[in-house]
């Protein structure tokens, strides 16, 4: 198809309070939404990761804008395979140049979503069914409440409970003692039957992390998530696994298909959490995700920002069959709550029977909270 135009949309929206964790915290939630028009007419939606730093929405947009959009405009591509390796391929030196291979991934990972949805939206079919080229796919998904802490954690298990979550992640990686009251109170919240995660967000030193862990053990974390730096070499985090008898979950952080293998092969992690948002849009992020499988470990997408990266994450869990999680933040977030919207019942989401990724986010509805790059 030939790209007739890319436009991407830069929002802000307040929080009353700040999103903490282990290594800083939100003021308020960005997002940035890329919509990719064909010329035939045809269109689609990306998300693009812009959490951290601060100032990484208007950044990212002004790579957008800058290096992006000239490449794409008005050029044809086979296929989001197509586009995503054309864009890594052109784009790679510079990004080694200005020392942000990271932020370049994420602009390509949104763009590639925004490919998909358009494809799938061609064709009529909901993009977990256009996935879907193995016949395992599923309409509902697993969802947890994720961002749960370090404040508040039982009233919020509670309310989330009430909602219909059956699954609940508490943030960690603050002092020992704080950790444990907070997850003995999730532990409380949740019920016996209620499974429980915790993420240290890369907090722990590796020589600490075994203690850290053990002294949260008795309360059963189903995972623990990031629990010493994404880059500590493979040695510790085996070690880490074999030593706490308890499973680890990773990916976020993780970049390139060929770091994820090596890391499944390595065998320390339990739950496999590439973000579409961060590398390799849809499709890296399913390839990795089947590579997991076929191994025995269990793909969760991690996301925590707007309503187009999540929609886009449920669509790919969906895609490969029963399983697995998805991360819903528990915290406020119009970006998200405004542009998709699900009921959950005892723990799971159904996907919409409509073509693409079954969002549109509302323009004008959102015009409230744009920004300025």
């Amino acid at each position: 198809m030939k790209i007739a135009r890319i436009e991407p949309f830069a929002y802000r929206a307040p929080v009353t309070e700040p999103v903490a964790n282990a290594f800083g915290s939100m003021s308020n939630r960005p997002a940035l939404f890329v919509r990719m028009s064909a010329s035939d007419g045809a269109w689609g939606w990306g998300e693009v990761f812009c959490n951290f730093p601060q100032v990484g929405l208007e950044h990212r947009v002004r790579l957008m804008t800058s290096i992006f959009v000239p490449l794409l405009e008005n050029g044809e591509y086979a296929s989001p395979a197509d586009l995503r390796h054309f864009l890594e391929e052109r784009t790679r030196r510079m990004a080694l140049q200005c020392g942000e291979p990271g932020s370049f991934a994420q602009i390509i990972g949104g763009l590639e979503q925004a490919m998909w949805d358009m494809a799938a939206r061609r064709v009529g079919q909901p993009l977990w069914r256009f996935l879907d080229d193995a016949g395992h796919g599923a309409a509902k998904v697993r969802v947890y409440a994720s961002g749960i802490g370090p404040q508040g954690v039982a009233a919020l298990v509670e309310r989330k409970r009430a909602e219909g979550y059956r699954a609940f992640k508490l943030k960690v990686g603050f002092a020992a003692a704080q950790d444990r009251a907070n997850l003995e109170a999730m532990r409380d919240a949740a019920g016996t039957a209620g499974d429980i995660m915790i993420d240290a967000n890369q907090a722990w030193p590796a020589d600490d992390a075994a203690a850290r862990i053990y002294a949260l053990k008795d309360l059963r974390p189903l995972w623990v998530e990031e629990p010493i730096a994404a880059d500590e070499d493979a040695a510790e985090w085996r070690a880490l696994a074999r030593d706490t008898g308890v499973a680890l979950a990773a990916g976020e952080n993780v970049r390139g298909e060929a770091a994820f293998r090596q890391a499944i092969d390595d065998g320390y992690l339990r739950y496999v959490q590439p973000d579409i948002g961060k590398w390799g849009g849809i499709g890296g992020c399913r390839a990795v995700a089947r590579y997991a499988q076929a191994r025995g470990q269990v793909f969760c997408p991690h996301w925590l920002g707007g309503g187009v990266g999540l929609a886009g994450s449920m669509h790919l869990r969906a895609a490969m069959g029963e399983g697995g999680f998805v991360e819903v933040d528990a915290n406020p977030n119009p970006l998200r709550e405004e542009v998709c919207d699900f009921a959950i019942d005892a723990g799971m989401v159904e996907l919409p029977r409509v073509a693409g990724l079954g969002v549109e986010p509302n323009l004008a509805r959102l015009a409230r909270f744009a920004v300025k790059a």
